[in-house]
């Protein structure tokens, strides 16, 4: 049976491969161990499209399984309109554009495509302050569709056995410091906590 990895873990991916690992490990659990206030945020702002409230109209598919054979991944995508082509990746809050944000946008079109659909465009949206980012097309940005490629690649052949995390400030920051066998720094507090 071939394997297909989420879609969601290409973001995760770039942060630090262990998280992928971790979020399996500890998936099943209350989130509440070890989310932060902006993954729960997220996953808030995410419900209506998780429970197709988003639209009523018929041509919006919102949430719906995606998948592709060829890059083996699979997921789920946010906001499709089937009529214009425009598939949206939802976010809280956008400050700045990150090249895992553009890899699941991709990801997402690149599965739609595979299934028959026809994607013209592809954008961001940050649900705090309404804002739509447009991304090129996987086709029409050589450089990050190569990128994409590649840390697909990676991603599909990471051995969590002999990874050695590198980047102490972004151990830092994960929200599985607390749990990981191998941090190169404490986690950071919020100042209250300190």
């Amino acid at each position: 049976m071939e394997l297909y990895l989420k879609i969601s873990y290409l973001n995760d991916f770039i942060f630090c491969p262990l998280s992928i690992y971790y979020h399996q490990l500890y998936g099943e659990l209350s989130e509440s161990l070890y989310y932060g206030q902006a993954q729960l945020d997220g996953k808030a702002a995410h419900r209506a499209i998780d429970e197709q409230r988003y639209s009523t109209h018929k041509n919006i598919l919102q949430g719906i399984d995606v998948f592709s054979d060829e890059y083996k991944l699979c997921g789920k995508i946010d906001i499709f309109d089937t009529e214009k082509g425009i598939l949206t990746e939802r976010k809280k809050r956008i400050k700045q554009i990150y090249d895992g944000y553009v890899f699941q946008l991709y990801a997402q079109c690149l599965c739609l495509r595979e299934m028959g659909f026809s994607v013209k465009n592809i954008r961001l949206y940050s649900s705090d302050d309404n804002k739509v980012y447009p991304v090129p097309l996987p086709e029409d940005d050589a450089p990050m569709l190569e990128k994409f490629n590649a840390v697909n690649k990676a991603m599909q052949e990471m051995d969590v056995e002999t990874f050695v995390p590198s980047n102490a400030e972004k151990c830092r920051r994960c929200i599985y410091n607390d749990f990981c066998d191998r941090p190169l720094a404490p986690k950071e507090l919020p100042e209250h906590e300190t």
